[in-house]
């Protein structure tokens, strides 16, 4: 899908500030979700053992590792946004 040009003519950019804070958040409720399905069905842990996989030094259920997990999924969101707003905004404006 090409981006649409804006009034003024020129190609539409995506805000970085306004991305990494929605990828964040979408992240961390992401994995608020994972935590709260790991409580509604104990059983599945070979589901979760995702999580450690993606989320360094991610232990299932305790309180610092729990916090750990939210900081590196809020912090995940920001990687992907200062390093994908940039690029797609470079090329935006460079193949409108």
């Amino acid at each position: 899908m090409a981006a649409e040009p804006s009034p003024t003519g020129t190609a539409r950019t995506v805000p970085v500030l306004a991305l990494g804070m929605a990828l964040s958040l979408f992240l961390v409720i992401s994995y608020l979700l994972c935590i709260a399905l790991y409580f509604l069905s104990p059983g599945m842990v070979e589901g979760h053992a995702m999580l450690a996989l993606f989320l360094p030094g991610f232990k299932l259920l305790t309180l610092p590792s729990f916090i750990l997990g939210l900081v590196e999924s809020f912090g995940y969101g920001w990687f992907i946004a200062l390093v994908f707003g940039p690029i797609y905004n470079f090329f935006v404006v460079r193949w409108p």
